[in-house]
């Protein structure tokens, strides 16, 4: 009979360990202090800009770099943002997004474009939405995107363009450890010099997996754009891993469905919490 119970015994306690394990961080995150806050894998690629239910004090540096194959030259991209919350349930960010090229197969890069600081971003998102018990978060946001001449023609002028980005995030929980994510809205641009107006729109959907217990996670994203009869869709398989109890790394691939002039392309994303009371 002791013998039994004993087995008994630890058998429970595995199970027990096992659940905790397995709901460790969301604990740590939606039970840390109140406002309600839901735990969401959010996606490498198409970033928010801040946790959905932020909460006030946080913040995150973010680096970003990434190689794109453009059939007869590559693409570099290299971005740098600060993220942050004033107060509870608003993001707020400000971005660098820079582009270099390099010509492929000995061409002359006549046809490439300059490299360039391609715009000055900034961002808010406001989390109207949060439900703990549905495992479900909602959020509005505004981008603004200041576009910036190339540095062939760095100031000349300084501001091209303007890119007017509103949007919609949905995303819901599944269980402990599947992630769903729906962002999406209209692309604006307005080009001073010839007074063209561009409009876009983008449906970006996602599905992760976070492995229990920790902050890592395996995923997809499924970047979608329609402009006029035009559409382009990018897959980006990705995967996101925790190397100190504040810094993470991301990964990401991308390959195009129907993109006629680009090929495969990757990325890699370092983020930073620093503390925060």
């Amino acid at each position: 009979m002791p013998i039994v119970l004993l087995a008994s015994s630890s058998i429970t306690i595995a199970q027990i360990s096992s659940t905790q394990k397995d709901s460790l961080y969301i604990v740590q995150v939606e039970e840390k202090k109140q406002p309600a806050k839901v735990l969401h894998a959010e996606p490498l690629y198409i970033d928010l800009i801040r946790d959905l239910g932020a909460r006030k004090g946080e913040k995150e540096w973010n680096l970003g770099l990434g190689l794109t194959d453009e059939l007869t030259y590559d693409s570099y991209e290299a971005l740098i943002e600060y993220e942050w919350a004033p107060i509870d349930r608003l993001g707020l960010e400000v971005e660098l997004p820079f582009t270099f090229y390099s010509p492929l197969n000995g061409g002359n890069g006549a046809e490439m474009p300059s490299n360039g600081l391609n715009s000055i971003k900034i961002a808010t998102q406001w989390s109207f939405f949060v439900n703990e018990r549905m495992a479900t978060s909602m959020a509005i946001g505004y981008i603004n995107e200041f576009e910036l001449s190339d540095f062939r023609n760095f100031g000349k002028p300084l501001i091209s363009g303007n890119v007017y980005n509103p949007f919609l995030v949905v995303a819901k929980r599944w269980g402990n450890n599947i992630h769903s994510l729906v962002y999406t809205g209209p692309m604006i641009g307005h080009e001073y010099a010839s007074g063209e107006v561009h409009i876009s729109y983008d449906v970006n959907t996602s599905l992760h997996y976070m492995i229990p217990g920790t902050r890592n996670f395996i995923g997809v994203e499924f970047n979608k754009t329609w402009q006029n009869s035009d559409f382009d869709m990018t897959m980006r398989p990705q995967m996101r891993l925790g190397v100190a109890d504040n810094v993470m790394i991301g990964i990401i691939a991308g390959i195009p469905v129907s993109r006629e002039n680009e090929r495969f392309s990757s990325f890699l994303r370092l983020i930073w919490e620093p503390k925060h009371k």
